[in-house]
């Protein structure tokens, strides 16, 4: 029954393109709209309807909304709820505040309109290959409801928890990729000045990071709280504590020796026991 619903996108941009283009064989059909018309083009020729208003897509029953800003989603939910039907779900895939969708998603309740923050993460070619993550805030009922669909375009859907999850998760997750950038910049330096090919640093560190999954290998945990001796992760972690704490150190003797300042480092260094759960005690501290 979910899947005769009609689909409608709005805004199709660099992510919003590549997804609304993995929808256009949905069972239910597929309306889509932009304000600009040769982005529309692309998806008319794939038997997408063109829409000539965001009012005109409020007739289907699951819509996202991929657009620059909570201003911009903030405008087009509001004129699409204008016209939505009861039991009609909102998807916004933009990465806004949390508290936008927490906001939009109790204004509409009561008018049966759902809301849901769905924000992607993995850039347009996964779109392109249906191969994204999808962290969805909604009812459960209505996840499962977006869920199939969802589906179309991602690899990866998760149930993030109530509206405003899924953001929540996103803004987590994107912390991580940029914070990662900005180590690379210092791992980068740090070669430079030691005499090393970036280009072969770079090759060396995908290379790598396919292995072992980079960040991700150590977010495994339940909560953050320490880790008791018992724990299965115990032993594991607090050998990667000390192979993380020398292989800081190294770098950081390295740093003071060409005249590189790494202060990502030096945090890391300090917070990388407490954050792994293995804090040092007495017993464990170094000399």
């Amino acid at each position: 029954m979910n899947e005769e619903v009609r689909f409608g996108y709005i805004g199709l941009g660099n992510m919003g393109a590549p997804m609304a283009k993995r929808l256009v064989e949905w069972p239910g059909g597929l309306t889509v709209f932009d304000v600009r018309t040769e982005a529309m083009t692309p998806l008319a020729e794939l038997g997408a309807a063109l829409a000539d208003s965001v009012a005109d897509v409020a007739a289907a029953g699951i819509i996202s909304v991929t657009v620059l800003n909570d201003e911009q989603v903030r405008e087009v939910v509001s004129e699409l709820a204008e016209h939505a039907k009861p039991g009609t779900v909102i998807a916004i895939h933009s990465t806004i505040r949390p508290e936008t969708a927490v906001e939009l998603a109790d204004q509409l309740r009561p008018r049966d309109i759902h809301i849901v923050d769905a924000p992607v993460s993995g850039g347009g070619a996964a779109a392109a290959n249906g191969e994204l993550a999808v962290m969805v805030g909604a009812d459960r009922e209505v996840y499962e409801r977006v869920k199939p669909a969802f589906k179309q375009f991602a690899s990866m859907v998760i149930h993030a928890g109530e509206p405003g999850a899924g953001t929540r998760m996103k803004l987590a997750r994107n912390m991580l990729t940029f914070v990662g950038y900005a180590a690379a910049c210092e791992a980068m330096k740090l070669a430079e000045a030691g005499g090393i090919s970036l280009q072969q640093l770079g090759r060396v560190v995908r290379h790598t990071d396919a292995l072992t999954s980079g960040p991700g290998a150590i977010m495994v945990r339940d909560d953050m709280s320490v880790l008791e001796p018992d724990n299965f992760l115990y032993q594991s972690f607090t050998h990667a504590r000390g192979l993380g704490e020398k292989d800081l150190s190294l770098a950081l003797a390295l740093g003071e020796e060409t005249g590189v300042e790494l202060p990502l480092a030096e945090i890391a260094l300090k917070n990388l026991a407490a954050g792994l759960g293995v804090p040092h005690t007495s017993s464990t501290a170094k000399e």
